[in-house]
């Protein structure tokens, strides 16, 4: 039995989806266990590109089951719209997935309140992706939150309406907003009451049933652990904990029921919205410099948001970051994507260290502020002209790109378990 905790170990969008779609194939259970859906999982299996937000990567394999735990939000119209896509494709959603009936809900006037705070922060913006995912984590620890099993609860009605008195306070009176209107979001939790609320289950417990059974289990995160609202580049974080720890609380299983930790990063390095971001080299305002390296790998990466299209910035491979990562999450083995985006470049270079006002860091501030403030240190190695793209055996690497990955593993104290090298399935090198 191996229970693999995936997670990304940058600032979210380093190829998770693939990686997970690589590994179901070997388990029994994959379970999701926090964020919204502000995640976007990108899979290409041949000609056909699937783009999901709540729901596990591992749906789209027979004999698995797929599982939302209580530490993620659900929208339920955007969750639907999930489950309507799949069984459209030919995928029985209904008979591979359960959703923890402990699972927030996100309703309409938590996105109402996300837009209008990120609307009144004018060039303060975060870069929240508006999905209402904050303000329901927020209702969440105020203990005010409606949870799927609330459903079917008596007190529903009056508590909606002593939520909605308070948010629509803070819309109209302090925002300057439209207020939230009690029919639409009546109409959520009705559309949650008939598609959702069938598919509600006991998440640990289902979990345990098949520890017990000796089954492998998969638990997925979303975004990145730079992300994490604990230990990211804090405020310009997302709203819950992305680190592998919050699989255990978000999920409900014991620390003795995780045996790997796979941190999945790309060979460079990529960002979406505002936030310190020492190694950038490009992003949609037309910064680009270091020979354009930057803009060749937004370009030849297609680096836009799965799930908001925004273009990423992109820069250098910051092994200061991962390093973090690494140690934070107790990171197993590193799984490197995009590699094949690198090709063509005459050099590469590698953030080893940071240096502020002419100290030598070899971690991350706490501070945003200072992290900003952070030049990055940087080790450059050659680059490589032939072609990685689709290469599966690691032996057919130019010599350029085994340099460069071998430095990643010794900079970064983690050893590379798998590698990407183009979009697809069967893109990929086991190392």
């Amino acid at each position: 039995m191996t229970n693999t905790v995936a997670i990304g170990i940058q600032w979210g969008d380093e190829g998770k989806g693939k990686i997970v779609d690589l590994l179901a194939p070997k388990m029994d259970v994959v379970a999701r266990f926090q964020g919204g859906p502000n995640a976007g999982h990108t899979l290409v299996i041949g000609d056909q590109k699937t783009v999901l937000n709540h729901i596990p990567s591992g749906i789209l394999h027979e004999n698995i089951l797929s599982l939302i735990g209580n530490g993620t939000v659900v929208d339920p119209f955007r969750l639907v719209e999930e489950l309507d896509m799949l069984l459209k494709a030919g995928i029985p959603v209904n008979e591979r997935l359960r959703i923890s009936d402990r699972c927030q809900l996100i309703l309409p006037y938590h996105r109402a309140l996300d837009a209008a705070r990120e609307a009144a922060k004018g060039k303060g913006k975060i870069g929240t992706t508006g999905r209402g995912i904050g303000p329901c984590y927020e209702d969440k620890t105020a203990r005010r939150g409606i949870r799927l099993v609330d459903l079917i609860s008596d007190d529903l009605d009056a508590r909606i309406d002593e939520n909605l008195k308070y948010v629509n306070f803070m819309l109209v009176e302090f925002l300057g907003a439209e207020a939230v209107k009690k029919e639409d979001v009546v109409e959520a939790l009705d559309l949650a009451r008939e598609r959702l609320l069938p598919l509600a289950a006991d998440v640990p417990l289902i979990l345990h049933e098949n520890i017990k059974a000796g089954k492998n289990i998969l638990y997925e995160g979303a975004q990145g652990s730079m992300l994490d609202v604990d230990h990211g580049t804090y405020p310009f974080v997302t709203s819950s904990n992305t680190v592998s720890g919050a699989a255990l609380a978000g999920l409900g299983v014991g620390p003795k029921e995780v045996h790997e930790v796979l941190g999945i990063c790309k060979a460079y390095t990529t960002r979406v919205g505002a936030g310190p971001f020492p190694t950038e080299l490009y992003n949609a305002d037309g910064m680009c410099d270091d020979k354009n390296a930057g803009k060749h790998m937004a370009e030849k990466g297609q680096e836009f948001g799965a799930t908001t299209g925004r273009p990423r910035r992109t820069g250098w491979f910051d092994a200061v970051v991962v390093q973090h990562a690494v140690r934070i999450n107790g990171v197993t083995g590193l799984a490197i994507t995009k590699l094949d985006v690198l090709d063509g470049l005459e050099e590469v270079k590698l953030c080893v260290g940071y240096e502020r006002n002419g100290e030598r860091l070899q971690s991350i501030p706490a501070c945003a502020k200072a992290l900003e403030e952070c030049i990055p240190v940087y080790e450059t190695l050659a680059g490589w002209s032939d072609s990685t793209f689709g290469l599966k055996d690691i032996t057919q690497l130019p010599d350029a790109a085994k340099a460069l990955l071998k430095r990643i593993e010794e900079v970064c104290e983690c050893p590379i378990t798998m590698l990407s090298t183009g979009p697809d399935r069967d893109h990929i090198c086991h190392l």
